[in-house]
């Protein structure tokens, strides 16, 4: 990811829904070295921050609707959820709650695309995003996998204003010619079951160790540790409650 800071249009944000909160606080410290903060207000449903140093990273949180999976969300940056939402919709999207305000923090939206991946608008109000992305620990890219490359580049493109580097095995999206991730098209590798969804991925300093850490603290790899041609070191991890995402590290550490 190119963008170092909060822009509109581009991923702000990443939280966990898990069904064990308190492993994954587990989990994550030892991984990415997070300490976690819980917010104690009884309105905030055990929302819990993670930060490395003073900076927020990402998030961690129960799971507050029945049947909802544990997986983690990305969230984008707009000026306007509301304006945002109504566009979506008109795009062809749904939205599935909001928007509402959090505190003084933001107002945000849990949207999906034509294809079904959920995602997050933030219109960021005190808190406007992630402190700091691409160090170790922190989120590095995003990833869109879904059924439907050019329904879903429509959609994005007229939601967000993105710019997409077409490629026929990965379009590259970004905001301003900034690229921050990227869609791959799921195909039968993928089981049926699986809907589309987006994956963060998050910087580390070597992808090998990182996987060897998630598989001893009861995770799975997905993808084992693979090398892109021409990219960077990557991995797909499953962590022991069941939420996915994906680990990089960028050439040359």
């Amino acid at each position: 990811m190119k963008l170092d800071a909060p822009v509109a249009g581009g991923p702000c944000w990443t939280e966990l829904g898990t069904g064990d909160l308190e492993a994954a606080k587990r989990f994550y410290g030892g991984l990415f070295g997070w300490r976690t903060e819980t917010d104690p207000r009884q309105e905030a449903g055990g929302y819990t921050t993670a930060y490395l140093g003073e900076d927020a990273v990402a998030a961690l949180t129960p799971l507050y609707q029945p049947g909802q999976p544990v997986a983690w969300n990305v969230s984008f940056a707009v000026s306007d959820a509301d304006v945002s939402a109504r566009l979506l919709v008109e795009a062809g999207g749904r939205v599935l709650l909001g928007p509402m305000d959090v505190f003084d923090l933001g107002r945000f939206t849990v949207a999906a695309d034509p294809g079904g991946a959920v995602f997050q608008l933030w219109q960021g109000g005190t808190f406007p995003g992630a402190g700091v992305y691409n160090s170790p620990g922190a989120l590095g890219w995003v990833e869109l996998l879904t059924r439907d490359t050019a329904r879903a580049e429509s959609f994005y493109t007229t939601v967000f204003g993105w710019t997409v580097r077409s490629s026929a095995r990965y379009p590259r999206l970004g905001v301003g010619g900034e690229d921050f991730g990227g869609m791959l098209a799921m195909d039968d590798r993928f089981p049926p079951e699986v809907p589309p969804h987006w994956l963060p991925y998050f910087a580390v300093t070597d992808v090998d160790t990182t996987a060897s850490t998630a598989g001893s603290s009861g995770g799975t790899a997905l993808m084992a540790p693979m090398t892109v041609p021409d990219g960077p070191r990557i991995a797909v991890l499953r962590d022991p409650q069941g939420g996915v995402f994906g680990v990089y590290e960028s050439a040359g550490g």
